[in-house]
């Protein structure tokens, strides 16, 4: 079978240039500076979420840890002031209250999120129309808004860990004296702190992922005639 012209003259198609990690980062930290007072309260939310959960367990360990260093002698103390004693009288574990509470907490911290991500997606319909003209995938889209995510997810979830820390501390300190500090030292401590870490991260970045696959499918057409 002989080739036709286009197909003996036609050239193979070069390897498709994807934009560096290093410029999708340069992108999102200047998205967020531009909308700065948005992202602050975005962050402030998850701040003051992961600060309530990892302050109601690292009480719960710095208890515990009170427990273990004064035996059951202190069961009396620790029920009035609020934990929640194992029948063994071995474990401390926060109040089913209190887990209602850090609940209703980080659930209304994810629809904020949600919330303000599309939101950011509805005002940056032609800049995301813009950048799929030029080419980009729709991998990149949701990479930028991953990646600024990410950003807000990691500052605000080590700020509240920070804050809940302090707070924790503080206030075991106030209720149980210089014994609290023992707390700290329990293994389940650091435990906590990653767990609320962690948590943070996890709500952030599950809160953009319908914005940002909204942002990805969006047609360029479709995005550049938006009035918003």
């Amino acid at each position: 079978m002989k080739k036709t012209h286009n197909e003996s003259t036609a050239k193979p198609v070069d390897r498709q240039i994807v934009l560096p990690m290093k410029t999708a980062l340069s992108m999102s930290f200047r998205n967020l500076r531009i909308r700065f007072m948005r992202s602050l309260v975005t962050t402030v939310s998850l701040v003051l979420a992961v600060a309530f959960l990892s302050f109601i367990l690292l009480r719960s360990n710095i208890a515990q840890g009170y427990l273990s260093a004064h035996g059951p002698s202190v069961l009396d103390e620790l029920t009035r002031a609020g934990f929640s004693v194992a029948s063994d009288a071995q474990s401390i574990s926060p109040s089913p209250r209190e887990r209602w509470i850090v609940f209703l907490s980080l659930l209304v911290c994810a629809v904020g999120i949600i919330n303000a991500q599309l939101m950011s997606v509805t005002e940056r319909f032609r800049e995301i129309g813009v950048m799929k003209c030029l080419g980009a995938l729709d991998r990149f889209v949701l990479r930028i808004f991953l990646l600024e995510a990410g950003m807000l997810g990691a500052t605000g979830s080590a700020c509240g860990v920070l804050l809940g820390l302090l707070v924790s501390l503080g206030y075991s300190l106030v209720t149980f004296g210089s014994a609290a500090s023992f707390g700290l030292l329990h293994p389940d401590a650091l435990l906590s702190l990653l767990f609320a870490f962690a948590t943070g991260i996890f709500l952030t970045l599950a809160g953009v992922l319908y914005p940002a696959y909204l942002a990805a499918r969006m047609r360029p057409i479709a995005a550049l005639g938006s009035e918003h």
